[in-house]
């Protein structure tokens, strides 16, 4: 690894996505202790610090090799809007035709940050305005890494390292984290790091849609929260909400959360299961019945989330008064329910609105989708093209 750490014309390794393991076997490569490794995961992610100028306890001569040989690069920031009720987004330009959002949103004492995985997504869900964009790419760890570290970066220096703005990270935002499952993976190792950003395994959630053979690897990978997008209480609805689940359905699904709670402390453990209250079309009184039913033996709680609204779209949002009947029967059943309060909606950061700035790609998506979960069910579970 040295030499190719060291030699003239070298891509330069960009720091921003190396977990702590990575990081030691850079500085190795370099010839330098293992402590150099703690000390710049701190001035990159505790000190927001891209500038190895900037690492005063660093001497000159390491200062220089690490220009020489790496770099910390941040994705421009090519528009960012502040919501009046505290919600921050950020579309981040990765490379000539590529963007990607993430979401602040502030509540009740918590900062959520809401991160993407891919740019756009597979998955094509009816009620979700980034997947009729189509698929794109995979982010990198990096390109992950950095949208958690813009938002930081956004809340300026702060004298004590544990005010962290940013409490809780969830990967919900734009494509399916488990069909970009390394990247991902390794990026919320990162996230969990004490030298990354301390986040706690309660508080770093994965939602997925229901990727099965990955989710199992998952439990073998990573001791997170789990949330799944689940919308729909029987097979032949969520078909057609949630077009994977023609492959693993609702079944399979809920077997594989169980298996991933029984890796941990399932006494302790709950799975959120994301319901979109859409008018008309999984609201009605049977649905809360069904759902109570299905979800009898996974121990779960429920997030009722109203629809929002995007352009192209002919689905309504369920009237309050309905998605209220609906959280209090599902409270009578005995579920922890709650209904998400619609955020950023003056700035298209709600759920369901993430959608980039690219050009539709429908055909392209359509292919993707059939090659990605063909991917998930062999041996890697990666997702990468």
């Amino acid at each position: 690894m040295n030499e190719e750490i060291l030699k003239t014309g070298a891509p330069k390794v960009n720091l921003l996505g190396l977990t702590q393991e990575e990081m030691i076997e850079f500085f190795a490569g370099l010839g330098e202790k293992p402590f150099r490794a703690s000390q710049v995961m701190k001035w990159i992610h505790l000190g927001a610090v891209d500038n190895f100028q900037d690492m005063t306890n660093l001497s000159k001569a390491l200062r220089a090799k690490l220009e020489s040989t790496a770099e910390i690069y941040i994705p421009e920031v090519v528009y960012k809007k502040f919501s009046k009720d505290g919600t921050r987004k950020w579309v981040l330009k990765l490379d000539h035709s590529n963007s990607v959002e993430a979401v602040f949103i502030p509540s009740d004492g918590r900062g959520t940050l809401c991160v993407s995985s891919q740019v756009g997504c597979a998955l094509d869900c009816s009620f979700c305005s980034t997947g009729k964009q189509g698929f794109q790419r995979n982010l990198s760890a990096a390109e992950i890494i950095a949208q958690v570290w813009v938002a930081n970066q956004s809340f300026g220096p702060r004298d004590n390292r544990g005010d962290r703005p940013v409490t809780n990270i969830v990967m919900m935002g734009m494509g399916e984290p488990l069909l970009n499952f390394d990247n991902v993976i390794r990026a919320m190792h990162l996230m969990k790091d004490d030298l990354g950003y301390g986040v706690s395994k309660r508080r770093l959630t994965l939602s997925t849609s229901g990727v099965v053979p990955a989710m199992d690897q998952m439990g073998e990978e990573i001791d997170v929260s789990l949330a799944v997008s689940l919308h729909a209480p029987n097979d032949e609805l969520r078909d057609q909400l949630v077009p994977i689940n023609k492959k693993y359905p609702l079944k399979e699904l809920l077997a594989a959360c169980t298996r991933y709670l029984n890796r941990y402390d399932s006494n302790r453990r709950r799975v959120t299961m994301e319901y979109v209250m859409i008018d008309g079309i999984n609201d009605a009184p049977e649905h809360a019945k069904q759902l109570a039913k299905l979800l009898r033996n996974v121990p779960s709680k429920i997030n009722l989330i109203p629809f929002n609204p995007f352009p192209g779209s002919d689905y309504r949002r369920s009237p309050t008064e309905r998605v209220e009947w609906f959280q209090n029967f599902l409270l009578k059943q005995g579920y922890t329910t709650t209904v998400r309060s619609t955020r950023g909606d003056d700035i298209d950061a709600a759920c369901g609105q993430l959608v980039g700035k690219v050009q539709d790609r429908t055909r392209r998506n359509s292919r993707w989708r059939e090659k990605l979960i063909d991917i998930s069910s062999g041996d890697g579970a990666d997702g990468s093209a």
